[in-house]
């Protein structure tokens, strides 16, 4: 899968830079019955960074580190709060991925959005879709991200390795997406955000 093919493939499915979509996705798609929050959501914004490799587009990701207060060494995308200096969510999610990793937002050439993303903690972000062009730095914030590492883009858009699991909370099921890849677990609302992008490149063809 490589960057012409999915540019060619995401120009007419993912939300143009400019529009704003009005559903949602959500902690809540696979929860029959448990509603989005109904507080004041925070917004927020992530950069889905496909790394334009030799062999094929890859996902970088990041692991967080185990002290966060949020989320806690899981596996993210690199991305935040929007802050009010940021013009735009697409701002924030390039300085988020420079401040968290290091990587040069004049290395990212941004193709558009996939849908909105509300978390149960009440979270409604902007996952902000861009082609990352080698070489570029890697210099991980140690206070919040443990690992950056990379997962081809092919196994994360085959939708026999998004597996649908399951755990307790607060006293009942919640499930949710899950893509275990070489010893990572990536789950909640970064697969949430896969499953998208899956669905967009699939559709598309």
């Amino acid at each position: 899968m490589d960057r012409n093919y999915v540019i060619e493939r995401l120009s007419t499915r993912i939300t143009p830079i400019e529009s704003r979509p009005a559903d949602s996705r959500g902690d809540h798609d696979l929860n029959p019955g448990m509603a989005p929050p109904d507080q004041k959501l925070t917004q927020a914004a992530v950069l889905v960074p496909l790394v334009d490799r030799p062999d094929g587009l890859t996902v970088l990701l990041t692991q967080r580190t185990d002290h966060l207060r949020d989320h806690a060494g899981q596996v993210s995308f690199p991305g935040g709060r929007v802050e009010p200096e940021d013009p735009s969510h697409e701002a924030a999610a390039l300085r988020e991925a420079e401040e968290e990793v290091g990587l040069p937002s004049d290395r990212v050439d941004l193709i558009g959005r996939l849908d909105l993303y509300v978390t149960r903690t009440g979270y409604e972000v902007v996952p902000v879709v861009g082609i990352v062009n080698p070489p570029f730095p890697v210099k991980p914030d140690p206070f919040e991200v443990a690992e950056v590492f990379e997962v081809p883009l092919r196994f994360l858009a085959d939708p026999g390795n998004h597996q649908k699991h399951s755990r307790y909370y607060k006293g009942a099921r919640r499930s949710f997406y899950a893509m275990p890849y070489n010893g990572y677990y990536i789950w909640g609302a970064t697969a949430g955000m896969l499953v998208n992008l899956s669905q967009a490149l699939e559709t598309a063809q």
